[in-house]
C-alpha cells in the first residue's frame, strides 16, 4: 500500500507541486478544502497533509490558523514553494485576447500589477487548478487562468505569459502534518510551533512574551485571532527557534504558562533552509 499525502486543491495546484517537491514518494490526494485535507489525514485515509499557511507577497492564509489547533494533527515539517504564476489560455489564444482572468483571491493578490497593467477583469475561483480546468472546459479564448505551468500541462492549456507575479521572490510556506507528533531533534536548527491564550489581565501579552526575550529566543511568527465569536477571547499562534528540550526554551515556556490560560504545542520540526 502506497503512502499518501492530502492537499487542498486539484491536481496542478501549487499545493500539489509542494507535495511532489517535498514528498515525492507519497501519492498526492486532492481535497476541496483545508478542512477536508486535514480530515483525510485524521481519518487515516492519508498519512500526511500538505497545508499552505502563508505567502511572502499576500500574507497569511487566514482560515488555516483557526483550523490548526482544532485539527487533532501535528506539524512535523515545513516546505517552501517558489510561486511562479503563469497566465494560461486555450490553444491558439494570444495574451491580447484575454479579457477575464480566474484564480483564487490569494493568487490574484500576488499578480496585481499584471492584472492592472493589462486591464483584466478578475473572477475569484475556488482553486487555481480548478480555474485552469474551467478555462479548458469552456474553450473561450477571452478567458484565462492564473496558475502553475503544471496546471497548464494537465489541462492542455497554452502558457500565454510566465512569471506574472509582482515579486520574483514570491514564495508560499507549507506545513506538513501528521496524526502522530515527532519531537525528535532531526536537525541542528529546530522550530517549535504552539498556540496560547493569555489571561484577561493588564499587559498579559507583554508579560507572556517577556520570557522569550530574557532567554534570547527568536520568535519568528506571532499571529492573533478571535475564538468562540468573542472579542474577549484572543488566541495566539507562535513559531520560535529552538526545541522544547533546550534549556532556554523550557524556561520561556514555563514563564509563558504563568500568564496564560492555555498553551498547546502543535509541532516540533526542522527549520527549512528556505527560511533564510
Amino acid at each position: 500500500m502506497s503512502l499518501k499525502i492530502a492537499f487542498q486543491g486539484e491536481f496542478g495546484s501549487y499545493s500539489h507541486q509542494a507535495c511532489m517537491q517535498a514528498c515525492p514518494d507519497y501519492e498526492p490526494v486532492p481535497c476541496p478544502s483545508f478542512e477536508e485535507a486535514m480530515e483525510t489525514v485524521r481519518s487515516g485515509a492519508a498519512d500526511l497533509g500538505m497545508i499552505a499557511v502563508e505567502n511572502s507577497t499576500y500574507g497569511r492564509v487566514q482560515d488555516v490558523y483557526h483550523l490548526l489547533p482544532q485539527s487533532g494533527l501535528h506539524i512535523v515539517d515545513e516546505t517552501f514553494v517558489k510561486v511562479s504564476i503563469s497566465l494560461l489560455g486555450v490553444k491558439g489564444a494570444q495574451p491580447s485576447d484575454i479579457k477575464e482572468v480566474r484564480a483564487m483571491s490569494v493568487l490574484l493578490g500576488q499578480a496585481r500589477h499584471y492584472i492592472r497593467d493589462h486591464n483584466l477583469q478578475i473572477k475569484n475561483w475556488s482553486d487555481n487548478a480548478a480555474a485552469a480546468r474551467s478555462v479548458a472546459e469552456e474553450g473561450d479564448k477571452h478567458i484565462g487562468a492564473m496558475a502553475s505551468e503544471l496546471a497548464g500541462e494537465i489541462f492542455g492549456l497554452d502558457v500565454l505569459a510566465r512569471d506574472v507575479e509582482d515579486h520574483q521572490l514570491n514564495t508560499t510556506r507549507f506545513l506538513i502534518m501528521s496524526r502522530e507528533p515527532n519531537y525528535e531533534r532531526r536537525a541542528e536548527k529546530m522550530v517549535t510551533a504552539f498556540v496560547f491564550r493569555v489571561r484577561n489581565i493588564p499587559a498579559a501579552l507583554y508579560k507572556a512574551m517577556g520570557g522569550f526575550a530574557t532567554n534570547s529566543i527568536n520568535m519568528t511568527k506571532l499571529e492573533s485571532y478571535m475564538v468562540d465569536g468573542s472579542f474577549q477571547a484572543t488566541q495566539f499562534y507562535a513559531d520560535i527557534e529552538g526545541h522544547p528540550e533546550d534549556e532556554n526554551v523550557r524556561l520561556a515556556l514555563d514563564e509563558l504558562s504563568y500568564f496564560t490560560e492555555m498553551v498547546e504545542i502543535l509541532g516540533v520540526y526542522p527549520a527549512n533552509e528556505r527560511r533564510q
